[in-house]
């Protein structure tokens, strides 16, 4: 038989009260709470990133293939450039490659009702892909494109809509700036669908059209476009397919990463980052430091039974694995109903979003869940770990217990 086992379970789960019982029940319960609060953590900042990060994807794609341009801004008209089916090949050929899409954009001036609002519109193709960016359509469709000279309609955002006091269905007036013709183009559209990403930055600045009006009103002919969007299969590989590309591309080309493109906005994600890891290490350091007292209180509390057990052969090693068992019951424990609490919440939030946040500030309507299993693992052997390694320095407190002191304490 296991002595020191049996000795702890008895000392954890034995019907007789003491102080020391309260003091284990205590250390579950902030064991408990700091691992949920991790796991809640880690879920919360993952899913805001992923949503986020899929917005900005979802319009621009991951990278932005172009001609390079020195001095350029980069979220303004593109240089116009000739289609490249070597530059289009080495995309495609490319495995960790989803889809390409050709662009453009152009300066424009939106006006009804005698409100104007200046905007950068997004010439977009057949091409387009409407499946990432219909989840921000909030009414209407995306653009259907026509065998006319260009389909006469256009995607605006609620931004402009509540500018405007337009709506689907109705129709507005550009007016084009800077373009080859003498004087002012203008162009009637009709508004086939209005959109919402939340991110201020693009519903403030940007509405869709045909990239055939812009080539129109340029005098482009059909082999003109902006450039190359490129959406990979796993966003998280941006850099190292960025990297393959600057390498493969002709001269003059050039990949850019979307968190080149808008580095404030991943800036931002990244900030959350450190939040993350403030809440982790604060749990962290909560749970060793409430361990490590309940350990010392269950010694001091147990001076007189580690006295007996030294007086009756029983050696150091024995009486301090007692104490191990009685904190492995506290870790296992407190690790486990907190990964039940922790993933019951996040699966929760995720079901039925009862958390609510306000979107003009945090760009989503509600807390977004990303539940990363081998973050979970790690927190939970990670939690074991530092709890084992910091639990092991107050048993050694025993060594220095004389049992001839110990039995005359009361």
């Amino acid at each position: 038989m296991n002595t020191p086992f049996y000795i702890a379970r008895k000392l954890a789960f034995g019907k007789q009260y003491s102080f020391s019982k309260f003091m284990i029940k205590l250390s579950v319960i902030a064991t408990t709470i700091s691992v949920a609060a991790m796991i809640v953590t880690l879920g919360f900042v993952n899913g805001f990133q992923k949503t986020i990060s899929e917005k900005i994807f979802s319009f621009w794609g991951n990278i932005r293939v172009q001609e390079f341009s020195l001095d350029k801004s980069l979220v303004a008209e593109e240089t116009v450039i000739n289609k490249n089916d070597t530059v289009y090949n080495t995309i495609k050929n490319n495995p960790a490659v989803l889809s390409i899409q050709t662009f453009a954009t152009q300066s424009a001036v939106l006006e009804k009702n005698h409100e104007i609002e200046g905007v950068l519109l997004k010439g977009i193709d057949r091409d387009f892909n409407t499946n990432l960016f219909s989840r921000f359509i909030t009414k209407g469709r995306s653009i259907h494109f026509t065998d006319s000279l260009y389909a006469k309609e256009v995607v605006i955002s609620e931004v402009f809509s509540r500018l405007l006091k337009v709506t689907e269905g109705d129709s507005i007036h550009i007016y084009f700036i800077n373009n080859s013709n003498s004087g002012t183009v203008r162009r009637s559209l009709k508004i086939v669908g209005i959109y919402k990403t939340g991110l201020e930055e693009y519903d403030k600045q940007f509405i869709l059209t045909d990239i055939n009006l812009i080539r129109r009103v340029n005098n482009w002919d059909a082999n003109k476009i902006g450039g190359y969007e490129v959406t990979l299969k796993d966003y998280n590989n941006i850099d190292t397919v960025q990297s393959q590309l600057n390498g493969q591309l002709p001269s003059l080309w050039v990949a850019k990463s979307i968190k080149e493109v808008y580095p404030n906005i991943f800036d931002w994600l990244n900030v959350q980052d450190l939040n993350r890891n403030i809440v982790i290490i604060i749990m962290s350091i909560v749970s060793i430091i409430n361990l490590i007292t309940c350990l010392l209180i269950l010694i001091l509390e147990r001076n007189k039974m580690i006295g007996v057990l030294k007086s009756i052969g029983a050696n150091n090693l024995q009486i301090q694995k007692i104490f191990l068992y009685n904190a492995l019951f506290i870790s296992v424990l407190g690790i486990l109903a907190g990964l039940i609490i922790g993933l019951g919440l996040c699966f929760l939030q995720q079901y039925f979003g009862f958390v609510k946040l306000p979107e003009d500030f945090y760009a989503i309507s509600k807390i977004e869940v990303q539940v990363i299993w081998w973050q979970v693992v790690l927190v939970a052997f990670g939690t074991m770990f530092m709890c084992f390694m910091s639990l092991i320095i107050p048993t050694f407190f025993i060594r220095y217990i004389d049992p001839v002191k110990s039995l005359r304490f009361k």
